[in-house]
């Protein structure tokens, strides 16, 4: 791994920005298979009848923590999360049992990510887009961008951070060469706590690191990953000032989303809103 005088030479045509909003929650599912079901069938619809139940808890949820002040708004956020897509995050426990009315019977527990209907958020937003992104009483909303759109070779790097209402945050940087860096929390950073309507900058005096440009060069990205509740955590070592992510980036997305829906001694939680951002920059030299 290259040393934190990082590279980041950005070009204004190959910006690219993007934001999206889920939501983690815990959900049941079973089925009997009767006289009309396999063991194979009676199965899969266990495991529809536990994607259908998360995508009524998550409209429920919406109905009942959010806050907006436009009733339309509030309408279009329900609609989005009743067209949602499910995906099985981990599978928590899944087993065969008896039951005396029914006879043999599948139930599966899992956890899962719940992502509202693109289409219908994306227009949304662009209808909404200061409640969405300022409001704290709307879903999660995070963001990050830099300074401005283009470096020279030497230049430093100017990163930021803001969410709509607070969440917990961690910011990795894919560098050229393939190789992942954490930047938030780092080693000398640990706080990964960030309130609401509040710009962080990056680097600042907490940290012990400056992003200064130098090759490789090519398409970099830096992420962040955002939860009203602790996330999951990737595989990290200490690189000096940053940590090095050694889970791969095909995994990195489900670890992040391993969200801790149970604290010791707390509240239950039984969801948490999740939303990632990135920026996709462009490097180069002079």
């Amino acid at each position: 791994m290259r040393a934190i005088i990082i590279s980041m030479l950005l070009t204004l045509f190959a910006v690219k920005l993007y934001a999206g909003q889920s939501m983690i929650l815990e959900t049941e599912g079973y089925a009997c298979m009767g006289d009309d079901k396999s063991r194979k069938q009676t199965e899969t619809s266990a495991f529809q009848d536990g994607r259908r139940k998360a995508t009524e808890s998550a409209t429920s949820y919406i109905k009942s923590e959010t806050h907006v002040k436009d009733g339309v708004l509030e309408k279009d956020l329900v609609s989005a999360y009743a067209n949602a897509q499910v995906k099985v995050i981990q599978e928590l426990m899944k087993e065969w049992y008896k039951d005396a009315g029914s006879g043999d019977c599948y139930r599966v527990k899992m956890k899962v990510e719940v992502s509202p209907d693109e289409k219908t958020l994306s227009a949304l937003s662009k209808k909404n887009q200061d409640s969405m992104e300022n409001d704290p009483g709307a879903p999660l909303s995070i963001k990050v961008w830099t300074d401005r759109p283009a470096y020279a070779e030497t230049e430093n790097v100017r990163i930021y951070l803001k969410g709509n209402k607070p969440f917990y945050g961690r910011l990795v940087y894919n560098q050229a060469d393939g190789s992942l860096v954490q930047l938030l929390p780092n080693p000398y950073r640990n706080d990964n706590y960030f309130n609401g309507g509040v710009v962080y900058e990056l680097p600042s005096d907490k940290d012990k690191f400056s992003m200064e440009t130098c090759a490789p060069f090519g398409i970099e990205r830096l992420t962040l990953y955002g939860s009203t509740a602790p996330g999951g955590d990737p595989e990290l070592v200490a690189a000096d000032t940053v940590y090095q992510v050694k889970t791969k980036v095909a995994d990195l997305a489900v670890s992040t989303r391993g969200i801790k829906l149970a604290g010791g001694g707390q509240k239950k939680v039984v969801a948490a809103e999740f939303a990632e951002s990135f920026v996709e920059i462009h490097t180069g030299k002079k």
